[in-house]
């Protein structure tokens, strides 16, 4: 999802990161209130102070949002769930997680745990900002943290509109989730609705630009787009598990598999693999050993004129979880594993045996096939509840 992240630290063991969108939204932040917020609501300061506020406004909204997503990675972290980090970008941040909730409990707690903590960051906003008031701080400082007490309640009371995937849409997919015991058709309502309010605020964006607002519309209109776009990726990221899930890779896997032999140059490995079979991993092998393997990766990364000098023993990786997979993983967990490391072929190991290969490609091609073969099951079947 994120391209050009930048690592910032890490906090209890989990990694924040900026995406480089969040600058235009940081620029943003600051110039509105600076220009607009502050200076309506607080007269009488000089330029110069409003733009500190600003400042100080955007490293507020920083600390929010990044005290929202640490709250979630913890509640996941509890409910033995894998966290990648917190990243921050142009529509708000993300706790990236390696896999969905398996219960409709744990999603419930996952997403309700958002909302809590803005209203709980508002209340100490708050009570800073009744604490300065009568300590008699510089006004501007009591004004940034009235704005930001406001700010956490408006984030939580946003959050929990039920729109997936707003923590209010998750919040609503658990409990339909709990009471039907069908995650696939609680995520479809739920996304459905999220589809919905991200055509709303579409549509109150266009509105909005055509009375005048230009910035706050189209703010409106790209946070509604970012929303209807997020909820459909998931649905179709739910059919997906559900036609992966319980599929052992050994289904997948292909047998006849193209090996590479260590003594080979670079440019051999490139003439006679590369372009013949167009693989971009080829599993590097010795008298029936599995060595490694080899990528186009490293190949960008040797100059050109190396390789005729350079042997592929020299360049091999070695195996490891990000290049290997066991023949009984889950299906939905190794598509999980690529998206994650970018590789679309796996070599599929057991005792350091090489039994195939698992890619990327024949995986979607038994995903199209299932879930065009479940979509005329259905038809044949009658709509679900949803439908009626």
């Amino acid at each position: 999802m994120f391209d050009k992240k930048i690592h910032l630290f890490s906090l209890f063991g989990f990694k924040v990161g900026i995406d480089v969108s969040w600058f235009i939204l940081a620029v943003l932040i600051t110039w509105s209130l600076a220009k607009g917020v502050f200076p309506y609501y607080f007269k009488g300061l000089s330029i110069a102070v409003y733009w500190w506020m600003g400042a100080a406004g955007a490293m507020g909204l920083f600390i929010s949002i990044v005290f929202h997503e640490f709250c979630h990675s913890l509640v996941a972290r509890h409910f033995d769930l894998p966290m990648k980090g917190i990243t921050l970008f142009v529509f708000g941040g993300v706790a990236e997680m390696h896999k969905e909730p398996e219960s409709a409990k744990s999603e419930f707690f996952l997403a309700i745990a958002g909302p809590i903590s803005s209203v709980v960051l508002g209340g100490l906003f708050f009570l800073a900002w009744r604490i300065g008031t009568a300590l008699t701080w510089p006004p501007p400082v009591n004004h940034v943290l009235a704005y930001l007490g406001w700010l956490n309640l408006i984030l939580a009371a946003f959050n929990m509109v039920p729109a997936f995937p707003l923590d209010g849409g998750r919040v609503l997919r658990s409990i339909l989730w709990y009471a039907r015991g069908d995650l696939r058709w609680a995520t479809r309502v739920a996304s459905t609705m999220g589809s919905g309010f991200g055509l709303f605020l579409m549509a109150l964006g266009i509105f909005n630009f055509i009375g005048g607002y230009f910035i706050g519309g189209l703010w409106y209109f790209l946070i509604g787009m970012f929303i209807r776009g997020a909820s459909q990726s998931s649905y179709k990221q739910m059919l997906v598990q559900n036609a992966l899930k319980g599929e052992p890779v050994s289904r997948f896997m292909a047998t006849n598999v193209v090996a590479v032999p260590p003594s080979i140059t670079v440019s051999d490995l490139v003439e006679n693999y590369f372009y013949r079979y167009h693989y971009k991993m080829f599993p590097v092998c010795e008298d029936g050993a599995l060595k490694g393997c080899v990528t186009t990766r490293q190949i960008k990364e040797l100059p050109r004129d190396e390789w005729p000098l350079r042997k592929v023993s020299d360049i091999v990786q070695p195996c490891s979880d990000e290049n290997t997979i066991l023949p009984g993983a889950d299906a939905f967990e190794v598509l999980s594993l690529m998206n994650r490391t970018q590789n679309s072929r796996l070599m599929v190991v057991e005792d350091n045996a090489l039994l195939g290969i698992i890619s990327l490609k024949d995986m979607l091609k038994f995903i199209a096939m299932k879930m065009d073969l479940d979509a005329n099951e259905k038809t044949a079947a009658g709509p679900d509840l949803f439908d009626r």
